[in-house]
């Protein structure tokens, strides 16, 4: 007879089926679920998450794995720069320096003002925390999501009814900010730790910009240039097959991130600056068209990245008195965030943004550069 301890499912177990059964759900409904109802994988992901997490069912509980935030990082870490990368490849050829100047706008004074100006409504809303410490968590809101901003930039919907000068350029900001968020957090880390402002701000110039973004951009690039090269090299004396383009969604993603994580440099603009590179001259964007792999790769990572998220979150600390955080304050906080961070100075620059010509598509453009870390 069979052992029944054999029959015990664990709780991995649970999850895996969870993840599966989910996963083949939504993709036979994708395109009522996006086009019919506007929804894509994050929100749905992110409620399935909270659905089987230690707050509902108790199927699936990642923080049981340890206190440790590792597990965290590196499971957000590989996503996003997987996304970002996905983003670069998918550009049109030499897009980033042939756009430079919609995109300088879009992201340098848009994310500036976004920075301040929520820094100060927290700062405002929770009076415990001093305006530095403020600017810190505001520096973490103020990157706009490449993944969340898939939703209105690929698919059906988007090729019928978003314009694609304002798909490129929604893709390449939500991109390119997400690293240069670094700058803004470090320079508030910096003000924090260091006794001298002066200090704080030469190790801000010299570690946050030169040695994280800057840096790590060259990195990516050149990493992107190289295997670019590669690549040509082995497809005209064919050894490399059109199948083993798409494999570098990943392998090149993993190799990127983990070479400029190991010297301390911004990974995920690293990953992006390699997706960016690598099809600069539109090799690679042409032996990988029509490839659906790569997107059904970005579709499952995201699935399982929120429900992850989704699992993960600690609504225990949603209300926290001593430390002024209350339901009110946060509903607060998030209408603030929508409407305030990103809508008023993308209209009031668009008309320094050749991609955006009117006052709506600004206003479409501010609406959804939105992010719900």
């Amino acid at each position: 007879m069979m052992d029944l301890d054999l029959l015990q499912v664990s709780a991995p177990s649970l999850a895996y089926i969870c993840l599966g059964g989910f996963v083949v759900l939504l993709s036979m409904m994708t395109i009522f679920i996006k086009d019919k109802l506007y929804i894509n994988e994050v929100l749905l992901g992110t409620g399935f998450g909270i659905l089987i997490g230690p707050h509902v069912a108790g199927i699936f509980d990642p923080r049981s794995w340890g206190s440790d935030s590792r597990i965290t990082l590196e499971v957000m870490r590989v996503v996003l720069a997987t996304g970002l990368f996905t983003i670069g490849v998918e550009l049109p050829k030499s897009y980033m320096w042939d756009h430079m100047k919609g995109l300088l706008v879009m992201v340098v004074p848009t994310m500036a003002f976004g920075w301040v100006l929520i820094a100060l409504i927290i700062y405002y809303l929770f009076p415990s925390i001093n305006y530095i410490s403020s600017l810190c968590i505001a520096a973490c809101l103020t990157p706009t999501d490449p993944i969340i901003c898939a939703a209105i930039v690929s698919g059906t919907f988007a090729k019928k009814n978003v314009k694609e000068k304002l798909r490129h350029i929604l893709s390449a900001e939500s991109a390119a900010n997400d690293g240069l968020a670094y700058p803004f957090l470090s320079i508030s880390i910096y003000l924090t730790v260091e006794a001298s402002t002066r200090v704080a701000i030469g190790k801000w110039f010299l570690v946050g910009w030169l040695y994280q973004v800057i840096l790590g951009t060259v990195i990516g690039a050149v990493i992107g240039l190289i295997f670019s090269r590669i690549m040509k090299l082995s497809h005209a004396k064919g050894l490399i097959g059109r199948e083993s383009y798409v494999v570098q969604y990943i392998a090149l993603v993993i190799f990127t991130i983990g070479v400029a994580s190991t010297i301390g440099s911004d990974d995920l603009l690293a990953a992006f600056a390699a997706g960016c590179a690598i099809s600069w001259d539109g090799h690679f964007s042409l032996q990988t068209e029509n490839e659906i792999f790569a997107s059904v790769i970005d579709f499952v990572l995201n699935c399982a990245c929120f429900i992850y998220i989704g699992a993960w979150l600690p609504f225990a600390a949603f209300h926290s008195p001593e430390l002024d955080i209350t339901i009110g304050r946060l509903v607060t906080l998030v209408i603030a965030i929508l409407f305030l961070r990103r809508i008023p100075p993308l209209l009031l620059l668009y008309k320094f943004v050749p991609e955006i010509t009117t006052w709506k598509e600004a206003l479409f453009c501010g609406h959804f550069g939105i992010t719900w870390y």
